[in-house]
């Protein structure tokens, strides 16, 4: 099993509206890509100063069902649409789950 593991810290100009939209597109992705095995996403809970502002964690049986979300149309379209652009910083990691 891989899990992939997604950060991101909005720009100033993010505001809530646009952090549901985030949400509600992220919510459609397993409908539309068969390949994701588990999918999960939120803002941070603001426990620490230094966190991200929003997360995604998905996970995939396999890298090549991986590979098909990372470049299917709709995921490559809501990041075009809703995040790239307004975020100030991004960071993943994929990594296999074992036992």
């Amino acid at each position: 099993m891989i899990r992939h593991v997604a950060m991101f810290r909005w720009a100033d100009t993010v505001d809530d509206a646009h952090v549901a939209a985030v949400g509600a597109g992220l919510d459609s992705l397993p409908r539309a890509i068969p390949e994701i095995a588990g999918y999960h996403h939120g803002p941070d809970l603001g426990f620490s100063e230094t966190t991200f502002d929003y997360v995604v964690v998905g996970e995939f049986a396999t890298a090549a069902d991986y590979a098909v979300y990372r470049d299917h149309p709709e995921h490559r379209a809501l990041i075009e649409a809703l995040i790239a652009g307004y975020v100030t910083e991004r960071a993943t990691a994929q990594y296999e789950l074992r036992g």
